[in-house]
């Protein structure tokens, strides 16, 4: 049975490609659904028997849906359940155990036994939790006490008895209240701010007001900590059946690998968006603090940034649809208040807002298409002071594709109009940076490979049998310069087949921080499910939501996967993240590496790689002399130490310490000083002037380059490679 859909992308978490639709469609739902009851089947049981089939049919490994199955999804069912171990008892973990050998059969009955259980246990110790929180939390607490707390969840146990549980909230509640405490001290004595004039207007502010003693300021912060758990605490006591059952079916779904994933329909909405870069609504990014959903930043361009009344820290009481009829959103969850903002192009909200300086206002906005510029690709030219060399910028955030509107932008095409304006400048070489690059659209990452060679494979992707080889063959390279392309531990799925083809061909220099990129080699698709149910049977009430599977594994031409062991850099640059666990091979039932016969295809016509040993120990003698580069692997060095240091300390003194040592290396280790060496021009028509929200987003964009490291030390390894 061939697999129906639609998209086919490749990201660090999603991925896809289009298949073929010639199966019969009446024929594809019966086979998935098979022989349902009779009369309308619930819900649970449709979506409980077009999951079993998915998995089992699409899933790459075509693993059975059994008791194994089952024994893994009830671990990863209890991490989902309580991961911090701060609600359930153990007698209550074993009390479970006896659904273990049963979410096979629960998932195929659509009787989720376990999901209804757990939740009346779950929500039965979240109140026996919150009444102790609340009492708690009315009362001093002591900081004399020498007390430490382990906040690595997994090096806790859960707790045998109710008295062990609120011991352990004492603590985690002592630490939160000392967090809070220091944050309020820091605020007072304006600590943190970075900008002369905040500080001016802070000193100002203080002076003018009474400074709080140490018993006000406990207060304040138990009171915080107090509206915080309230909010938690509601949020958890209102989660439905929607939220019970997306923890079963992704326990079963993550037993299969990682990336395979239940959707609920709003984040297949979400996933849409991230794709296409673009969605319809006000233009404001928010974030949730406290009680309150506050306005963290407003997007250039959009209705809000036009209207100029909505601005960054405005404090979001209530919605409306109507200029009269409000909904107040205060502890409301920001999922949920994103719903009553958002809406179509050319409908009216109303935002009723608390402003900084303390007034309210209501604000009419009409909503309007949202381009989230950051989404796409940005370019410039980059030049040395004092140097001649001139180099193309070119970064790709992601590997975007519209699929709902084939007329939409696409990260290969914006990439090739870079190229085109590139070659009409004096540019020696370009960089094409794909650190923190997450993947997207295989489509793309073989087209923009291919911008870079005449023709030729690039990628081979394989479920059974043979591998399907995807080709570049238009015959065109539109830039045969010099080419550096910037990786990271986070550039992942397209990004390695980009980088990955590059260094095959021998075509260009792959510059990294740390030893190999995420390593994620798997290819995901996303599938409608409401798509498998036959509407001539059966009407659906509502949607049954997506799911993002793994069906495919993708190979360098080279033969090798990517997976787990992603792409290695040519030269190799500090990464400032090399304490952490991170990349696939961290990840817990991830598919294990595999290889296929090489590709035919020819090595680029220069090879530029011919003087790499030497141009990569000049690097390696300019890094160990520079600063910024010695910063980094000093606090690699620290934050590993500390990385292990899993324990807080609960007395006032010991936090104090504590915190003035964190921030002392965190001062030491921050990298905020523009570089004026690195010179950032604008790549755009000359013809065309630049707008207001172009010029802001410039701005940007250019101190973000002069103060990255990477950046000048890659120019550098340009002038080498160019004189070589």
């Amino acid at each position: 049975m061939k697999l129906s859909l639609v998209l086919i992308l490749i990201l660090s978490s999603f991925v896809a490609f289009s298949l073929d639709e010639k199966e019969d469609k009446e024929e594809k739902n019966s086979s998935i659904l098979g022989a349902l009851i009779p009369g309308k089947p619930s819900k649970d049981q449709m979506l409980g028997e077009i999951l079993k089939g998915v998995l089992e049919n699409y899933h790459l490994t075509k693993k059975e849906l059994n008791n194994k199955v089952s024994e893994d999804a009830f671990k990863l069912y209890i991490e989902r359940l309580d991961y911090g171990k701060q609600f359930l008892l153990e007698d209550d973990v074993e009390a479970l155990e006896k659904y273990k050998k049963d979410f096979d059969d629960q998932l195929m009955s659509g009787n989720l036994v376990i999901a209804k259980e757990t939740s009346k246990l779950l929500k039965k110790r979240i109140m026996f939790v919150k009444g102790h929180v609340e009492k708690t939390l009315k009362k001093d607490f002591d900081f004399s006490k020498e007390e430490e707390y382990e906040t690595d969840a997994k090096k806790r146990e859960f707790v045998d008895t109710k008295k062990e549980l609120l011991q352990r909230w004492d603590k985690i509640l002592k630490l939160e209240v000392l967090v809070q405490y220091f944050d309020l001290e820091d605020e007072q004595n304006g600590v943190g701010d970075k900008d002369d004039k905040d500080k001016k207007e802070k000193k100002k502010k203080q002076k003018a007001a009474k400074k709080k003693s140490e018993k006000e300021l406990m207060k304040e912060a138990r009171e915080k900590v107090a509206k915080r758990y309230k909010r938690i605490f509601k949020r958890l006591l209102e989660e439905d059946h929607s939220d019970e059952v997306d923890k079963f079916y992704n326990s079963v779904a993550r037993v299969y690998d990682p990336h395979t994933l239940y959707l609920i329909p709003e984040e297949k909405e979400d996933f849409d968006i991230d794709m296409s870069g673009k969605l319809e609504g006000i233009g404001a990014l928010l974030r949730e603090e406290g009680s309150f959903i506050k306005v963290e930043r407003i997007i250039p361009g959009s209705a809000s940034w036009k209207g100029k009344e909505l601005k960054a820290e405005d404090v979001i009481l209530a919605v409306g649809q109507q200029k009269n009829e409000f909904v107040d959103i205060v502890d409301m969850g920001i999922r949920d208040a994103v719903k009553l903002i958002r809406g179509p192009k050319g409908t009216k909200v109303f935002l009723k807002v608390k402003k900084p300086e303390g007034h309210t206002k209501t604000i009419e906005i009409i909503r309007d298409k949202v381009i989230l510029e950051e989404s796409y690709v940005k370019s410039s030219l980059l030049e040395m002071k004092d140097k001649k060399t001139k180099v193309g910028y070119i970064k790709v955030p992601k590997f975007y594709r519209d699929f709902q509107d084939p007329n939409g932008r696409n990260c290969s095409d914006d990439v090739k109009k870079e190229l085109i304006k590139l070659n009409k400048t004096d540019a020696k070489a370009v960089i094409l940076d794909l650190r923190n690059n997450g993947g997207g659209a295989l489509v793309d990452a073989t087209l923009m490979a291919g911008l870079f060679i005449d023709k030729g494979p690039i990628v081979q992707v394989k479920r059974t049998g043979a591998p399907d080889i995807k080709y570049d063959d238009d015959n065109k390279t539109f830039w045969d310069k010099e080419l550096i392309v910037l990786v990271n531990r986070f550039s992942a799925s397209a990004s390695e087949i980009v980088a990955g083809a590059i260094k095959d061909y021998h075509r260009g220099i792959i510059v990294g921080s740390g030893d190999q990129t995420h390593g994620k080699g798997t290819v995901q698709a996303i599938l409608n499910l409401d798509e498998f149910v036959s509407t001539r049977f059966i009407r659906l009430d509502s949607s049954l939501g997506a799911m993002k599977i793994t069906t495919d594994m993708f190979y360098r031409i080279n033969g090798m996967s990517t997976q787990f062991r992603g792409v290695e850099p040519d030269i190799k640059l500090p990464d400032p993240f090399a304490f952490m666990d991170t990349g696939e091979k961290s990840l817990d039932h991830a598919i294990p590496y595999a290889e296929v016969d090489q590709a035919k295809y020819k090595l680029w016509k220069k090879d530029i790689r011919k003087n790499l040993d030497k141009v990569a120990k000049m690097s390696q003698a300019r890094v160990k002399k520079d600063d910024r580069f010695s910063k980094i692997l000093e606090s690699i060095e620290w934050s590993t130490e500390r990385k292990e240091q899993t324990k807080r300390p609960l007395s006032l003194k010991a936090m104090k310490k504590y915190r003035e040592e964190t921030q002392k290396m965190a001062d030491k280790f921050e990298n905020e000083k523009v570089n004026e060496n690195v010179q950032v021009s604008h790549l755009s028509d000359k013809k065309k002037k630049m707008t207001e929200v172009e010029k802001e987003s410039f701005k940007e964009f250019k101190e973000e380059l002069q103060k990255d490291p990477v950046i000048e030390e890659t120019l550098f390894i340009v002038e080498d490679l160019i004189k070589s």
